[in-house]
């Protein structure tokens, strides 16, 4: 193989990844960052952080690819994916499949200095990941499934940094849940006609008339309880200062969405990454605040 077709390979093999699109490494590592920080009650041990960074990137890498092989009859029929390198016969088959093993392989191996529940949460992860895509073809919401994938670094994190997963990690969990539900069923918004036209089950489909209704009421679900993880943590000003933001920043999608434009339910989807960030900076700076008091 020549320099010039491994560079072309690798291309390829980053668009399989979605690393030239990394929105959703952000929306699952927000949720692992919001549990390391509780977890630790502040900033958390510094070894255990690089470990879930890097996790988290390579697991979300693992996903995208275990998605596109799933979904490679489907992809050359939706107009958001028809390009992808699977769907248009660039990648086979068999590459995506080692190429998801080896991810996966590396993240496992990222993690075995880390205790032995975080080990045992980890192999529940990466089944959530592997079979999520294919939860399209019979679950009404599969948004539901993933928001547990999504929200399985939330429990790892309180093993890995207190060796147990308290009451909160799943308190935690289930805003999360509600969060990706919703954000993901804007990103169902988009590609609502394809879906309908190809037998694909989606959020968006299932709420039907009421999709915008649905996402605004997850998004509501999803502050309520981390208004309720604030309370059981007892966390101050900063942390609520960082929700209110959040919810700004909701009632700006409900204005993106609320005509169903693709173009804008999908800058609503990408918006999610503000909100995310937000609540985050709420939680830490609402114990960098405590520490310097």
């Amino acid at each position: 193989m020549t320099l010039i077709s491994l560079t072309r390979r690798l291309s390829l093999y980053e668009k399989l990844m979605r690393l030239d699109k990394p929105i959703g490494i952000l929306l699952l590592l927000w949720p692992t960052l919001w549990g390391l920080w509780l977890a630790a009650r502040g900033f958390p041990d510094m070894n255990i952080l690089v470990i879930f960074l890097l996790g988290t990137i390579l697991m979300r890498s693992a996903g995208c690819v275990v998605n596109d092989y799933a979904d490679r009859d489907f992809d050359p029929h939706v107009e958001r994916t028809k390009n992808r390198p699977m769907a248009t016969g660039k990648v086979r088959s068999k590459e995506a499949l080692l190429l998801a093993a080896g991810l996966s392989l590396i993240a496992f191996l990222l993690i075995l200095p880390l205790n032995r529940l975080t080990l045992e949460l980890s192999v529940l992860a990466l089944f959530l990941a592997a079979s999520y895509p294919f939860t399209k073809r019979f679950f009404a919401i599969p948004q539901a499934y993933l928001g547990v994938a999504f929200s399985f670094g939330i429990p790892m994190a309180f093993a890995a940094q207190t060796g147990g997963v308290p009451f909160i990690a799943w308190v935690l969990m289930a805003a999360n849940l509600f969060w990706v539900i919703a954000y993901d069923t804007e990103y169902a918004m988009v590609d609502k006609v394809d879906d309908l036209r190809i037998g694909i089950r989606t959020s968006a489909i299932t709420f039907g008339n009421f999709d915008v209704s649905g996402v605004m009421l997850c998004h509501a679900g999803f502050l309520g309880i981390m208004t309720a993880v604030g309370l059981i943590q007892g966390l101050g000003a900063m942390y609520y200062a960082g929700l209110a933001v959040a919810l700004g920043l909701i009632i700006y999608q409900y204005r993106l969405i609320h005509d169903r434009d693709r173009g804008r339910c999908f800058k609503a989807f990408l918006h999610n990454n503000w909100v995310g960030a937000a609540v985050f900076g709420g939680i830490a700076l609402d114990y960098l605040v405590r520490a310097g008091s």
